[in-house]
């Protein structure tokens, strides 16, 4: 019975991998609804700026990046919208919607789309990028995120009762419940064999995303960064008890979950010094906002007026 109970709440939990997750309003801007949301945001989230808005242009106009990663052609995007898990396109529906739902409390405000259209997730996690320059804040809402989607009792008790005692069992059960309902959210996975804490190979403890959704509609690495990877790799080790690592490679936009590796400075260092990507909708203003380098207290992605 515990064994059912748990992974069926494991099976639920990656409802939350975006937060985990990661895209921006400038892809899909052209529809009302999407220019709703902006001036949501804008009046919402930046009420507190005091730089004009003539500054605030001048200092973010079309910065052209010297150092960007190109990332795959958009011609060979796959069809994410005929990609569906095992459980079938209503099962993938029904994930999307109650994600959407938890994500919309902790953000405290929601896209304009329909509740079963990917888009307005995407619009909603570039709301609570949007709203918050303190890269951690974004973080901890993303994380907070992930643990509404359980029971409260359940992450301490499957620290106990599997992550502890049966460590190379939880990491292979995390890797198959992924693959069962995150295709919805990142595209096509297989499962694989990955290196784990202590040099060994963990036999199907990881999960290779082949080419993630989340990542092709945001186009920003540092969207991916902390509002998909740094948060839940923290749920797994924090409240979960299982380290998890998760690499993104943003040449290609695979993502390789490798469970029962505990992640090193020396890997959160490259995903966060990762160049820009050159479709950034922002144009690395978000990446600055993130970083409070910009003099200004608004973020690019506000400016109504960018379209690149």
């Amino acid at each position: 019975m515990i064994l059912c109970s748990s992974g069926v709440s494991l099976i639920c939990f990656f409802l939350a991998l975006v937060s985990s997750s990661h895209a921006f309003m400038a892809t899909t801007t052209s529809t009302t609804a999407s220019h709703s949301l902006r001036q949501r945001i804008v009046h919402v989230g930046l009420q507190q700026s005091t730089t004009s808005e003539e500054t605030f242009k001048s200092q973010t106009s079309k910065k052209s990046l010297s150092n960007t990663v190109a990332g795959p052609t958009l011609e060979t995007k796959p069809d994410y919208e005929n990609i569906h898990g095992p459980l079938g396109p209503l099962a993938d529906k029904f994930f999307l919607i109650v994600f959407r739902n938890q994500m919309a409390k902790k953000v405290g405000l929601d896209s304009d789309l329909p509740k079963d259209d990917y888009m307005g997730l995407m619009e909603l996690t570039a709301a609570m990028n949007a709203r918050f320059s303190d890269q951690r804040q974004v973080q901890r809402i993303a994380q907070d995120v992930l643990r509404s989607l359980f029971p409260s009792w359940m992450p301490p008790q499957y620290k106990i009762l599997f992550s502890k005692p049966f460590p190379q069992f939880s990491c292979r059960m995390n890797a198959w419940a992924t693959s069962i309902v995150g295709t919805w959210l990142m595209g096509e996975t297989e499962i694989n064999d990955v290196e784990i804490d202590g040099g060994k190979i963990g036999r199907n403890q990881g999960l290779l995303v082949k080419r993630c959704r989340f990542l092709q509609e945001s186009n920003c690495a540092s969207v991916c960064v902390n509002s998909c990877k740094i948060p839940t790799q923290n749920f797994f080790q924090q409240d979960m008890g299982l380290p998890l690592t998760m690499t993104p490679d943003y040449e290609t936009f695979e993502c390789q979950f490798s469970f029962g590796l505990t992640p090193t400075d020396a890997n959160e260092l490259d995903a966060k010094n990762t160049p820009c990507l050159s479709k950034c909708p922002s144009s690395g203003g978000m990446r600055q906002w993130h970083d409070a380098s910009m003099e200004t207290s608004q973020c690019s992605l506000m400016d109504n007026d960018n379209s690149s």
